[in-house]
């Protein structure tokens, strides 16, 4: 068997990066995790850290924004991924810099965890973050870099902890808001199932240079099938509330920040459909269900039992 990749990730203590860096650990792959100092004495963070100590990961000092640290922490490794935030998407270029400078990794993974910054039809203040990350695969692309985008998708657990209504803290069991006329269908995949399918895909060839999409069958639903779904689980009718597209938009450019960025994604998501309203082609693109059938997945059904 060939020997596993050494894999580095940058923000490994964000949302998704923990259970990428969790994946990563159980797979086997030697995993090292760049944080800043402030991050990793950061008291928030601290059951994060022991959860990475006790699985053997590495914890490498260093700051995207030091060239130096950076270069040394990517040096180390064959594979980068990136995890980082919003704010520091653009600043992503700086990876790859780092990465052209060291010119020994074999795969690198942007920040792309959501929907498809090529394809879809988000508005502002969307639109500006998945325009960020569409150009940082382009400058991925023309220096020359093997890459693989994960297109994960929507985040299962937050968003079916409260059937996506914005501002709550569990499942709606008496009135639910739908976005449009809720037949857009929408992909939701559990945290540590992305987590699994991205590391799968770090030394498979057939994802090389290509966007993994995690599709899998039983976790596309529309939020017209999901409310009835969950309708079901509690046995209860809910009252459907329906906005039209129209004044989402509306709401959008009423909202601050960050409600209004959270209400842009769900406008693209559930009234645009994003996630669905194309077909995968070989030639961009792969999906992960495909690829690895081994891995057992959580349905959508099964995560919403966790919620009765």
């Amino acid at each position: 068997m060939a020997e596993m990749s050494r894999v580095l990730v940058i923000g490994g203590a964000g949302y998704i990066g923990k259970f990428i860096v969790k994946a990563c650990a159980k797979s086997g792959h030697p995993t090292f995790v760049l944080e800043t100092k402030s991050t990793l004495s950061n008291p928030a963070n601290a059951e994060i850290i022991k959860g990475f100590k006790s699985l053997g990961v590495n914890l490498v000092h260093g700051d995207i924004y030091d060239q130096k640290s950076l270069l040394s922490a990517i040096k180390q490794v064959d594979v980068v991924i990136s995890t980082v935030g919003i704010p520091q998407l653009e600043d992503q270029d700086r990876i790859v810099a780092a990465i052209k400078a060291a010119g020994n990794i074999k795969r690198f993974l942007p920040s792309d965890f959501g929907n498809d910054a090529d394809r879809n039809n988000a508005v502002e203040p969307a639109k500006t973050g998945l325009a960020i990350k569409a150009k940082i695969r382009r400058l991925v692309e023309a220096e020359g870099i093997p890459y693989t985008h994960v297109a994960s998708n929507s985040f299962g657990n937050f968003h079916l902890r409260t059937l996506s209504q914005l501002g709550a803290t569990a499942p709606p069991r008496d009135k639910v808001v739908i976005l449009g006329d809720g037949n857009a269908k929408t992909v939701f995949n559990n945290e540590d199932d992305i987590g699994t399918y991205t590391i799968k895909a770090v030394d498979d060839p057939r994802t090389l240079n290509k966007i993994l999409y995690i599709k899998p069958p039983a976790n596309t639903y529309s939020m017209n099938e999901l409310v009835s779904l969950w309708e079901r689980k509690i046995n209860k009718t809910l009252e459907r509330v329906y906005v039209p597209e129209e004044q989402v938009l509306k709401n959008i450019q009423e909202a601050v920040a960050p409600r209004n960025l959270f209400l842009a994604l769900d406008h693209s998501v559930f009234v645009k459909g994003d996630q669905t309203n194309f077909k995968i082609e070989p030639s961009f693109g792969v999906e992960a269900s495909e690829l690895y059938p081994d891995v057992k997945y959580m349905t959508v059904d099964q995560c919403l039992d966790q919620f009765v």
